[in-house]
């Protein structure tokens, strides 16, 4: 068994997590390290391994190798301390269809021990805050994705978890609704709070982090602070191509795009 790293105590830190699907390698013998009180975001292209990596952080995935650790307790050896400290909106989302937002969260809290006042007063606020307060008490299987990202983000907060994992948390969720999220996550940041939150938009990332990790086909290829992870580039877009490339476009195809319009056979 590997001991658990660093002094300081990282929010979150995981060393030679892997993880394959059948021949495909998704995560590739990963380290990382979340600075406690960061808000950081995992960025990579779609396949690169962020979902996978949150999922076995969360205790949804069992990995083939290596180990995760939050605050300093491993995921699967220590899964109730684990539970206690995470509040996860993952991907899928793992929502009740029958059950109203008002029910699912209830139900959480029961399953968490929590005081039931405590319980309507923080469902009531995060609903509010939120904007899903009108449809609290309506079916979640009648949710729109943006609804029922909502939804799980509040049944993340219901607790005040010390670590908030959050797997493409503003997809689906509109631009009004994306701003009122990001300064709810501030607010929970700034109390001391961890979020880490996979993305492939760059200009989110780079609104909202103050660290960062590239990952691609599995692995880790930068890690640290925003300042240090752009570097000389312009932006972290630019850092982010110029370290996992992009793919050019043949100039011997897809030559009709070079046509005038209209519809031809």
């Amino acid at each position: 068994m590997t001991d658990a790293p660093g002094d300081g105590r990282p929010a979150l830190s995981a060393r030679g997590l892997s993880k394959r699907f059948g021949p495909r390698v998704a995560v590739d013998a990963l380290d990382l390290d979340v600075p406690a009180g960061s808000f950081f975001g995992l960025v990579g292209p779609n396949g690169s391994g962020k979902t996978t990596t949150l999922r076995m952080a969360a205790g949804l995935e069992r990995p083939d190798a290596g180990q995760v650790w939050i605050a300093g307790h491993d995921t699967w050896a220590d899964p109730v301390t684990v539970h206690q400290l995470l509040g996860v909106v993952p991907d899928p989302m793992h929502l009740f269809d029958r059950l109203t937002a008002w029910e699912f969260l209830v139900h959480l809290g029961e399953l968490r021990a929590m005081d039931p006042e405590a319980v309507q007063v923080r469902a009531a606020e995060l609903f509010s805050v939120l904007g899903i307060a009108d449809d609290a008490t309506s079916m979640i299987g009648g949710y729109s994705h943006g609804m029922r990202k909502k939804t799980a983000l509040a049944a993340a907060l219901l607790h005040r978890p010390a670590v908030l994992l959050l797997d493409e948390p503003f997809e689906g969720v509109d631009p009004v609704s994306a701003v009122t999220v990001r300064e709810l996550l501030g607010r929970y940041r700034s109390a001391g709070g961890t979020v880490v939150f996979s993305s492939h938009v760059m200009e989110l990332v780079e609104r909202s982090c103050d660290h960062v990790a590239i990952m691609t086909a599995g692995r880790v290829l930068a890690a640290g602070s925003l300042d240090a992870v752009r570097g000389d580039a312009a932006n972290l877009e630019d850092a982010f191509i110029s370290l996992v490339g992009a793919a050019p476009t043949a100039a011997d195809r897809l030559g009709w795009l070079d046509e005038p319009g209209g519809a031809r056979s």
